[in-house]
């Protein structure tokens, strides 16, 4: 096997998933609904997020949703919303958000560029929100394209955005790996021809990921190694 290039999901694959967006849902809700326990208590019913816990639970759509979706369920909870202005309010509320890294990010996105490889990230996130984490972790330069949901090619599942990342960098798709902690990642990977590396570092857990993936690992980080071997 040999790739020339790699597509990267966002949160949950370069990015802990847990360790980032579990406090920062906490803090939204809060600050969305000014601290009345009612509000909130149906905001975080609409997203699946556990208020006691301070997590997702891990059949919230929100996980491997777009900034649309998301914004959809808000305002089924807070009808005083138009799903436009919950859409702004969310995609500026995470694009302030520090996210926590899966691994060291620079020294491994370094090494596959020297390996040759193009690198994409494919997020169902908006571009501006993903553009702004890549910047915050300082990794921007390492990728030759980043996609989000309103990036014009869709959203996973659907394998569209991924296609566009092969045609738009010249690359065969069966010659290309989409990485990912989700299903959504995963599916849309297999319906676009590409090889499937499903990661940990999500919510979702290594049984429920294997039968969509040709491999599975604990995070990124392992991605040289086995591309050593390969």
């Amino acid at each position: 096997m040999q790739l020339d290039g790699i597509l990267f999901d966002k949160d949950g694959t370069l990015f802990d998933f847990a360790r980032t967006w579990n406090s920062w849902a906490g803090e939204l809700i809060a600050e969305t609904c000014r601290g009345e326990p009612e509000r909130a208590e149906r905001l975080a019913a609409a997203l699946r997020y556990d208020l006691g816990a301070q997590a997702f639970r891990p059949d919230s759509p929100v996980i491997a949703g777009t900034n649309r979706e998301a914004a959809e369920l808000a305002v089924s909870a807070l009808p005083e919303w138009t799903v436009e202005d919950m859409e702004v309010h969310l995609m500026e509320s995470a694009a302030r958000l520090v996210q926590v890294p899966a691994t060291d990010l620079a020294p491994l996105l370094e090494a596959l560029r020297r390996a040759g490889l193009k690198l994409g990230v494919m997020t169902n996130d908006t571009e501006y929100a993903a553009r702004a984490h890549l910047d915050q972790a300082g990794v921007t330069e390492f990728f030759d394209m980043v996609i989000g949901f309103d990036s014009g090619y869709g959203a996973k599942p659907d394998p569209e955005p991924l296609l566009a990342f092969a045609t738009a960098q010249g690359l065969a798709p069966e010659r290309v790996a989409m990485v990912g902690d989700s299903t959504h990642d995963l599916i849309a990977g297999r319906a676009a021809g590409m090889v499937c590396i499903a990661v940990l570092t999500g919510t979702a857990l290594e049984h429920e990921l294997a039968p969509f993936a040709d491999h599975v690992f604990p995070d990124i980080g392992h991605l040289t190694g086995w591309l050593a071997a390969a």
